[in-house]
């Protein structure tokens, strides 16, 4: 059982002009107390070739967590064009939300992503450079691809100590007057 259910998330301002910043506003229930704080990360998938397109958009730190509903609005600003091959500006790729605590990721919720002209003349008969300005966003919020990974959120307690054996006599420790003690 995860100690942390994402219960909704709702992509606002949908579709969008490619260059407006993404705004998802997430919803999630914390069954237990956590003692470190929840990671959350968008990252947009630049070319399906390579991941090293793909750029963390924004990555946040929310926390502390405890027992209860929380609900947030997360935002990020649009990828850097100069990290994207051109030919890969226009058409289908990913969207990736994902939360980790303490560096394991326990969701990813991906989105397919849709890039192409307002305008329906450069749609049929695309400029040899992209116009960014003339490029909307459409996120297929409807069919998100969720993916849950079990982990470990809080470390179990340490073993108690053994239970003495009632029949054992317990003796005081005999403390030497003049003994050194170091209490550092």
């Amino acid at each position: 059982m995860s100690a942390v259910n994402v219960t909704n998330v709702t992509v606002l301002d949908n579709p969008s002009m490619f260059l407006n910043p993404f705004q998802f506003e997430i919803s999630y229930e914390c069954l237990v107390p956590l003692k470190d704080d929840l990671e959350w990360k968008l990252i947009y998938v630049g070319s399906a070739e390579d991941e090293k397109y793909d750029q963390v958009l924004e990555s946040v730190l929310v926390g502390p967590v405890n027992i209860g509903n929380y609900r947030f609005v997360f935002q990020a600003e649009p990828p850097e064009l100069g990290k994207i091959p051109e030919e890969d500006i226009i058409g289908v790729t990913v969207l990736l939300l994902t939360c980790s605590y303490v560096g394991q990721e326990f969701i990813r919720v991906g989105y397919y992503v849709s890039n192409e002209y307002v305008d329906e003349h450069l749609r049929e008969e695309p400029p040899a450079k992209v116009l960014i300005n003339r490029v909307q966003r459409n996120i297929l919020a409807d069919k998100p691809r969720v993916t849950k990974f079990p982990i470990v959120f809080n470390s179990p307690p340490p073993p108690s100590n053994p239970i003495l054996d009632c029949n054992e006599a317990v003796r005081p420790m005999d403390v030497d007057a003049d003994m050194d003690i170091d209490v550092t």
